[in-house]
C-alpha cells in the first residue's frame, strides 16, 4: 500500500470537508491540516458557539433536515466523516454518506473502529454504516483504531478515591493517542486514490495493556497505591448507572469492557508508523501528560 503524505494532488486544491469537527479527532485533525495546501471547511451542528482556526470555512448543518446537507458540501472534494457516540450516530452518519454522494466529494474517510462482527454498540453501529458506505458510488477509506487512551480520563476521579474498577478481567487493550489517529486521517485525507478505491487501515499503539499493567504504571508514576478492582458485568453496569450514567452510556462502556475482557482490542499494527511516518504514541506517555486526572 503507498501511505506516503508526499503523494498528494498537485493541479487543484482539495476542498475537504469535517464532520465531528469539534470532537477529539476532528479538532486534532483541522490543526494538523491547517499548513497543508487544502481548503478546510468545518461542519457543526452549532456554529455560533465554535472557534475555529483563522482560514477554516464553517458550514452549519442540521440533521433533522436531510434535504439540506448536499447544500453544505457544494464544492467539497473529500470529506472526514466522524460523529459523536449517540444513539443517532447510524442515521446521521448515513444521511452525510448520502449528501456527500449527492454532493458529488469523491473520496469520503470514515472515522470507525476496530473489533469483530458483534451486536455490541457502537462496534455494531460502525460496520451498520461501513456496509452503507461500501456500495456507494465513491471512493472510501475507513479508519479502524482501537481503544482511545482518552477514555481512560473517565478513571481519573476513581483512581484518585481508590475505587477504580469494572469488568475486564485479565484481557489486554491497545489504547491509541487521539493524535496518532489525527495525523494518520490527515495522510488518508491527502492521499491521492482512484476513483472507486475502499481501502481499510486498521491503527493501534505500540503495545497492549491489561488494566493491572495500567494500575502498575499509574502506582509508579504517582507513587502510591492503585489497584484495579474485579466486577462482574452485572455489577459494573449498576456502578456506572449508580455514578450518573444514562443506560445508553453504561451499555457501551459495559459492552467495552467485554471487548477489553476478550483481549479483542488487543492486536498491534505498523500502520500509524507507516502512514504518518513516526511511531505511534505509547500509553505510558499519555499517562505522564495527564496525570494531574488521577491525583
Amino acid at each position: 500500500m503507498t501511505v506516503s503524505p508526499s503523494n498528494l494532488r498537485a493541479a487543484h486544491t482539495p476542498r475537504i470537508a469535517i464532520s465531528g469537527a469539534t470532537g477529539r479527532v476532528g479538532a486534532q485533525l483541522i490543526n494538523s491540516l491547517i499548513s497543508d495546501p487544502v481548503k478546510l471547511l468545518a461542519l457543526t451542528r452549532t456554529p455560533a458557539k465554535t472557534r475555529f482556526p483563522s482560514g477554516v470555512d464553517v458550514a452549519s448543518i442540521d440533521f433533522d433536515q436531510p434535504d439540506t446537507l448536499p447544500q453544505a458540501l457544494d464544492g467539497v472534494d473529500t470529506m472526514f466523516l466522524a460523529h459523536g457516540t449517540s444513539d443517532r450516530q447510524v442515521d446521521n452518519e448515513i444521511a452525510l454518506i448520502d449528501a456527500a454522494v449527492v454532493a458529488g466529494v469523491t473520496h469520503i474517510v470514515k472515522l470507525s473502529a476496530m473489533g469483530p462482527a458483534t451486536p455490541l454498540n457502537p462496534f455494531a453501529w460502525h460496520m451498520r454504516i461501513e456496509a452503507h458506505l461500501a456500495i456507494q458510488p465513491v471512493a472510501s477509506t475507513v479508519l479502524r483504531p482501537t481503544a482511545f487512551a482518552d477514555v481512560l480520563k473517565r478513571a481519573g476521579a476513581q483512581v484518585a478515591n481508590g475505587t477504580w474498577g469494572g469488568s475486564a478481567g485479565n484481557g489486554a487493550v491497545n489504547f491509541i493517542d487521539t493524535r496518532d489517529v489525527a495525523q494518520a486521517a490527515r495522510v488518508a485525507l491527502l492521499e491521492e486514490v482512484s476513483t472507486r478505491s475502499q481501502r481499510a487501515y486498521h491503527l493501534t499503539g505500540p503495545r497492549a495493556w491489561t488494566m493491572q499493567d495500567i494500575a502498575a504504571e499509574l502506582t509508579r508514576l504517582l507513587q502510591r497505591p492503585v489497584a484495579y478492582h474485579q466486577r462482574s458485568a452485572t455489577e459494573h453496569r449498576a456502578m456506572l448507572i449508580r455514578e450518573g450514567a444514562s443506560a445508553l452510556m453504561a451499555d457501551l462502556l459495559s459492552g467495552m469492557d467485554l471487548m477489553y475482557h476478550e483481549s479483542a482490542l488487543s492486536e498491534i499494527t505498523l500502520t500509524v508508523e507507516q502512514m504518518t511516518g513516526q511511531s505511534p504514541r505509547d500509553l505510558s506517555d499519555w499517562l505522564i501528560e495527564n496525570i494531574s486526572l488521577f491525583r
